[in-house]
């Protein structure tokens, strides 16, 4: 796709190694909401300039028919930015619309790992931001164990703020992260808190006390 003028001038301001996060939320602001535009920047294939058309996007036109094109091109870009968009899609637009939420509730069994993944990773910020969760728990805690790596993580993050904010789940989600041993010799970086889930949740239950 010929980039118009004012899409090109944006794509040369971002098209750089230096650009942050924090220059592309500045942008969108101003930018506000362009759908049309978004789909120029989104057909650069370039990681930032994808990362900004998502901001920019109108929620409403995000059809499953859509997502899938989107989720098409993700699946495109290297593991890390691959994640981070599909991560940055669900925080910025699927997440803040009830028609893509209801969508995302749909999407345990997609044939898609990246949608699947964005289903759990759903599933666990409605416990996280202190939403009150579906009447689901008993059911995500059978599916964790056999599932790939991009949403096993998912999964994993979901079972851990079940058994940081659901009292009544917390031996059962400590048993199974014993039992599966995910992330159990996962180096883990100074002061950040470990994706396993007995540590995980034995640290985050005791700052939830203080």
């Amino acid at each position: 796709m010929k980039l118009s003028p004012k899409a090109k001038n944006i794509f040369d301001q971002i098209n750089t190694e230096n650009t942050k996060l924090g220059d592309l939320r500045i942008l969108a602001k101003e930018i506000k909401k362009d759908h049309e535009l978004a789909m120029e920047l989104w057909s650069t294939e370039n990681y930032f300039a994808r990362q900004l058309a998502i901001l920019i996007m109108y929620k409403k036109l995000l059809t499953q028919q859509v997502i899938n094109q989107l989720d098409h091109d993700i699946n495109k870009h290297p593991e890390d930015e691959k994640l981070q968009l599909i991560d940055w899609l669900m925080a910025n637009q699927l997440a803040k619309d009830k028609k893509t939420v209801t969508l995302m509730e749909s999407w345990q069994n997609s044939p898609s790992s990246l949608q699947r993944r964005t289903f759990w990773y759903h599933q666990a910020r409605l416990r996280w931001v202190g939403q009150t969760p579906s009447p689901n728990t008993e059911e995500l805690l059978s599916f964790i164990e056999n599932e790939v790596a991009e949403v096993q993580w998912a999964m994993n993050f979901t079972a851990a703020q079940i058994g940081v904010y659901q009292q009544e789940y917390r031996k059962r989600c400590i048993a199974l992260g014993e039992r599966t041993g995910l992330y159990k010799d996962e180096m883990v970086a100074k002061n950040c808190t470990p994706n396993y889930l007995p540590n995980f949740i034995n640290i985050q239950v005791a700052k939830l006390k203080k």
